[in-house]
């Protein structure tokens, strides 16, 4: 490894499992100093399990890294500023966050019920808004004492928040509200040496095994695993090092050994009447544009 984030201390929410697990090992193999939240619930947020975060803070430690477990909720305040806490006790300072904690209720929207929508808008919006806040308010405070940081943050959406997804009307809207989350914050925290970036990953983790499961099985031995989480990560850790200065607000698609820089949304095809439109002329105005305009990509799971 090359050291890229030696002397840096990195927080990843959710990095008990899957990509948050791979997101710390990948820090910590990097130089990093790092705190590893989880919660231990399962797949769809309910029950606790026997501390992986310890175990991936077990890890870390027996290959020469440093790291401590936090276990706190991140969707209460309590628990992200404790978050934001345990890092500046533990080593202090803070110079990355990722919010990577999610799960999964997936209904047809018919079937979806408000408990569904609630859970899950708040683990992965509240979730990645709360550490964001407590985070940047140190940072902001760091910077207005004349030690601006070199901070970075790296959100974690989704193709279904991009895309849509269908079975995944509650996880798409949030993820989309991570995007545009991430949008906001690094238009406002750019003052105070923040970067915000976003990722929209596909891996194999919990979240994903049972929707991909043909596509998305182990590789023989030797064979290039394409859809390991330990795929993502080292954009993860670029993002979140020094390397990436002058990199924010941006989207990646990170999955296999592909990179993709997503672009948003822009003006397409535009009239201007100068006027009020009738219904009808506004009708048979927007026909005329659609029909010049980029066809939009298919929501995943879409016939």
């Amino acid at each position: 490894m090359t050291g890229l984030c030696t002397g840096r201390v990195a927080v990843v929410t959710g990095a008990g499992r899957g990509l948050g697990r791979a997101h710390a090992l990948a820090f910590a193999a990097e130089g990093a100093k790092v705190v590893v939240n989880d919660l231990g619930v399962g797949l769809d947020g309910t029950g606790g399990a026997d501390g992986p975060a310890q175990q991936v803070v077990d890890e870390i430690r027996a290959l020469g890294g440093e790291a401590v477990a936090h276990g706190g909720d991140v969707a209460t305040a309590d628990g992200a500023a404790s978050l934001v806490a345990t890092a500046l006790e533990a080593f202090g300072r803070l110079d990355t966050l990722v919010n990577n904690a999610g799960f999964l209720r997936d209904r047809m929207l018919v079937n979806l019920d408000e408990d569904g929508w609630d859970a899950v808008m708040r683990v992965h919006l509240k979730g990645h808004f709360l550490p964001l806040k407590h985070a940047a308010a140190h940072w902001r405070a760091e910077a207005k004492s004349g030690r601006t940081p070199e901070a970075r943050v790296v959100n974690t959406s989704s193709g279904a928040g991009l895309l849509g997804s269908v079975g995944q009307g509650n996880y798409s809207a949030a993820k989309a509200g991570i995007v545009g989350l991430t949008l906001v914050a690094s238009a406002e925290m750019a003052r105070y040496g923040v970067q915000v970036n976003a990722i929209a990953p596909a891996a194999r983790t919990r979240m994903t095994e049972q929707t991909f499961a043909d596509t998305m099985a182990a590789p023989e031995d030797g064979a290039f695993d394409a859809m390991a989480p330990e795929n993502v990560s080292p954009l993860v850790v670029w993002l979140g090092s020094s390397a990436a200065a002058g990199v924010t607000g941006r989207v990646f698609e990170a999955e296999a050994g592909r990179i993709t820089v997503m672009e948003g949304w822009r003006p397409g095809p535009s009239a201007d009447k100068g006027a009020r439109w009738t219904p009808a002329e506004a009708g048979e105005t927007a026909l005329k544009l659609l029909a010049t305009a980029e066809p939009p990509q298919p929501v995943y799971g879409a016939r």
